[in-house]
């Protein structure tokens, strides 16, 4: 024999008042099989919702057993008790619970979003539901748009949309009016003729009468349970077999639930736009200011850099002595002329210069200036990058007849030529007592870190060792590394050729790429330490991104309530409001990048030092680390909402 449908032994359910327990059940004993239109009458107070909440698996008793189709409830954990709601029960409330976001249509077919029911098939069942019950007209009508009989069948619609066995109404007809309510209760009276099980709680005698079976509550006890004779000759009643509860797997339904959180999401943000604005607020300053710090790091890096490439790229320069700063390097006069012609011979060597420097006075009429002059090669100029403002370079045959040619950088034509018309080239200095004829003007570049405003003359340094310093001895040598030779390999072999060359190792090297790795090390960590104070910014954002969702769970109970009630599952909740948490903080953050390029668009237009380069890294970036705060920030106002009990969640509605 196969058990009844629903069976209550002993059933008892205590709440906490003040400090005391209150028995709203106080040992219901009661079975119902399946087909039985039931109705529960009492007055308030005589704890019939108390008892609809348990037999619809909305509460759990205190004590005593309830057991549907022999499986006890109490052994159920709370998947499997939305499971029974979401495939067995179907809840037709008193003041409806729809959801006002959605449309008539939407709320009907909400059930069946959780039971993994594919789109396509759950919109024809909707339509064929709102069909029969007279509702097509106004199935894109959302809640406020309809009437009260419309609303709660709209409620009837979306508790057979599951196919349920179990009808469970709770004052059906109560805010009704009398015309509405009989159309309820015909319908009602259709839906258990179908071989449904009906159980209708109720005040109303008139509507118990509706009922084949009464059952009497009075202060949690059952005073009375007897069959109603006003309906024991009614039609018969086809059996339906009560089937289990089943849920329907499958990647599709997930992506459906998943679709349908989204969707549900994005009407919560618009349906307080202002809110959900400010909520992202923190978030667009947080990711607008990374954005542009990275970007401010990477324009000031390339800067740097590019001043440090005005210093010639990929270049070794050898000077006599220990290191900077050598006191005795003066009296080193090993460094030659041989020396640059055997580091000349190096496969690797791109070009090559020996330098010998001193200091003089310029005169050109009247005008006197102090200037740094120094002897260099013909290739000087093509290793240490510098470029040509009009006129010509120094050339081989400059350096072998000893030439009285001159070059001249900007600084010393504003000194010597500054107040005059035309150009300099061809004019003659006087270098301390050596005439010189200019032959070119270098453009303005940097000369070293931070620059120099000294007047600098080149001229052949066989020019500057014959006839001003009157030594063979060189200052330095500068040699340009090809591309593709690493230049700490460069920098050995120079090391090896000169020792060799050399009784003891008396020079060392300046290698401008350890500069370059160091400007970039530098500005690196600087970058990511101020990032880092930005992200802070983020952070904080993100606390505010939880009180909003804090907020929004409270404002949604009665939501939340619904969904639990048509069987959504804690994870699905869960999800709900996660997603919401994470579109407020992705959308923020793209806003927050737009602000970012915009405010880079703007200070690149006027700046004329340095651009701000924005990089796919820092956007990427951005976005990932607004996407974690989303989920870390939001997923405790989401597992609250979604450990939240499904009849004190109604409660609140």
């Amino acid at each position: 024999m196969s058990p009844p449908l629903i069976a209550l032994d002993n059933l008892r359910r205590d709440y906490d008042s003040d400090g005391a327990s209150v028995a709203a059940l106080a040992g219901v004993s009661l079975t119902i099989a399946a087909g039985e239109m039931v109705a529960i009458v009492g007055a308030s107070g005589s704890g019939k919702s108390t008892l609809m909440n348990i037999l619809g698996c909305l509460d759990r008793p205190t004590s005593g057993s309830y057991r549907i189709l022999g499986r006890e409830a109490s052994a159920l954990d709370p998947d499997e008790l939305a499971a029974l709601r979401r495939e067995h029960f179907g809840f037709i409330f008193q003041r409806y619970h729809l959801l006002g976001e959605l449309n008539a249509a939407g709320n009907v077919e909400m059930p069946a979003v959780y039971a993994g029911v594919s789109p396509r098939r759950r919109a024809e069942k909707a339509d064929g539901l709102l069909e029969r019950l007279g509702l097509t007209p106004r199935a894109d009508h959302r809640p406020g748009q309809l009437s009260g009989g419309q609303q709660q069948r709209v409620s009837i619609a979306r508790a057979l949309i599951n196919g349920a066995d179990v009808i469970l109404a709770d004052e059906p007809t109560g805010a009704l009016d009398s015309r509405s309510g009989e159309e309820v209760l015909r319908i009602l009276d259709e839906i258990h003729a179908e071989g449904r099980t009906v159980i209708i709680v109720t005040h109303d005698m008139a509507v118990a009468r509706r009922a084949r079976r009464i059952i009497e509550l009075r202060d949690g006890i059952v005073v009375s349970d007897r069959p109603n004779p006003e309906r024991a000759r009614g039609g018969a009643t086809v059996t339906r077999a009560p089937r289990p509860p089943t849920d329907r797997p499958g990647w599709g339904a997930a992506a459906d639930r998943l679709r349908e959180a989204l969707r549900m999401a994005l009407l919560a943000m618009n349906a307080h736009r202002l809110r959900a604005f400010l909520t992202m607020l923190g978030m667009i300053i947080g990711v607008a200011s990374v954005v542009c710090v990275a970007a401010l790091g990477a324009g000031v890096q390339e800067k740097v850099l590019a001043d440090i490439n005005s210093l010639g790229t990929n270049t070794l320069e050898v000077f006599p002595g220990k290191d900077f700063g050598d006191v005795r390097a003066g009296r080193i006069k090993t460094l030659v002329l041989g020396d640059a012609r055997a580091l000349a011979q190096q496969p690797f060597v791109a070009g090559i210069t020996p330098t010998v420097t001193t200091t003089s006075t310029l005169r050109v009429g009247s005008t006197e200036a102090n200037a740094q002059v120094n002897g260099v090669g013909e290739q000087y100029f093509r290793v240490r990058g510098t470029q040509l403002a009009e006129g010509a370079f120094l050339d081989a045959d400059s350096i072998r007849s000893y030439a009285q040619d001159a070059v001249i950088d900007d600084n010393a034509r504003k000194a010597l030529f500054g107040g005059e018309a035309g150009s300099p080239i061809g004019r003659v200095v006087l270098v301390g007592r050596v005439p010189c004829r200019v032959v070119g003007v270098t453009r303005q570049q940097q000369s070293g870190f931070g620059g120099s405003a000294v007047p600098t003359v080149y001229l052949p340094y066989t020019t500057v060792q014959s006839r001003f310093l009157r030594d063979m001895s060189l200052r330095s040598i500068s040699l340009r590394v090809a591309d593709g030779t690493p230049t700490s390999v460069a920098e050995q072999t120079v090391t090896r050729v000169l020792t060799e060359r050399h009784p003891t190792k008396d020079f060392f090297i300046l290698n401008t790429d350890d500069i370059r790795r160091t400007v970039e090390s530098t500005t690196s960590a600087l970058t990511l330490c101020i990032a880092a104070i930005a992200v802070i910014s983020l952070l904080v954002g993100g606390i505010g991104v939880m009180n909003i969702m804090l907020v929004s769970v409270s404002e949604r109970i009665a939501e939340i309530g619904v969904r639990m009630a048509v069987g959504a599952r804690r994870a699905d909740i869960l999800q709900q409001f996660l997603i919401e948490a994470v579109l407020v903080c992705l959308i923020g953050g793209l806003l927050g990048v737009g602000l970012a390029l915009g405010f880079g668009l703007t200070f690149n237009s006027f700046s004329t030092s340095f651009s701000l380069i924005f990089t796919p890294g820092s956007i990427v970036g951005a976005f990932v680390t607004a996407t974690l705060i989303g989920i870390v920030f939001g997923y405790m106002p989401a597992r609250n909402a979604s450990r939240l009990d499904p009849v004190a969640a109604l409660s609140r509605a």
